[in-house]
């Protein structure tokens, strides 16, 4: 059985060797400017008087290896109130978008109560209401509180307002013709909530949730 074989014209030959000489000359120019970083980076920051006290302060390894118990204890619990978290905030702010998606002129009161509380958490720092949950209401109620249950509910009090915002632009985002179609079928408001209008605004909630869930980490 033959194989037929095509040999490439002068000309593919000469443009194969012209991108592997622009390949190797991209592979030396980047070599080239990552030793000219790490030179200014010696000749500037390390190659100073104040770089041992740096290093002594905040990147000493001895330091690092006798913290790294108390670490790992604050990072267990920064788990466990992010775990505890999710169910919290998802369930506080699935109400609030609801709330603020109610029409009528009837649940305006509800709607302004639900803007407002958005409003409220998303301009005050984690920070602030970190502090206030923490010191004041052991303060208020005169007697010592668990702290993972208070970690749990400044960040519950934070962020189910700025993951109530996305789940309502994502419910507002679908079409409502999407409504009106589900309406017309027989369906209660609640079952086209949960049918046909949440299904469609998780797709496009994600991106944003996810970012809300790296920041809820961090934070």
């Amino acid at each position: 059985r033959s194989v037929s074989t095509s040999i490439p014209s002068a000309l593919e030959l000469d443009r194969r060797a012209y991108r592997r000489g622009r390949q190797r000359r991209s592979v030396l120019i980047a070599i080239g400017s990552t030793l000219a970083f790490a030179v200014i980076v010696w000749a500037t920051v390390i190659n100073t008087e104040g770089w041992s006290k740096v290093q002594q302060s905040f990147f000493d390894p001895a330091t690092a290896l006798e913290a790294l118990p108390k670490v790992w204890d604050g990072f267990l619990v920064n788990l466990t109130v992010l775990g505890i978290s999710l169910f919290t905030v998802g369930g506080a702010a699935l109400l609030i978008a609801l709330l603020r998606t109610l029409r009528g002129p009837v649940f305006f009161p509800v709607r302004a109560i639900a803007a407002g509380y958005t409003d409220l958490f998303r301009g005050l720092p984690f920070i602030i209401v970190l502090y206030l949950v923490g010191f004041g209401l052991p303060t208020i109620v005169g007697e010592r509180i668990d702290e993972l249950f208070l970690g749990v509910l400044a960040v519950t009090l934070t962020y189910s307002a700025y993951v109530a915002e996305v789940i309502r632009a994502g419910i507002e985002s679908v079409h409502p013709s999407q409504r009106l179609a589900a309406r017309a079928l027989g369906l209660g408001y609640v079952q086209t909530l949960r049918r046909v209008v949440l299904p469609q605004a998780l797709r496009k909630m994600t991106p944003a949730l996810m970012n809300d869930f790296i920041s809820m980490q961090k934070d």
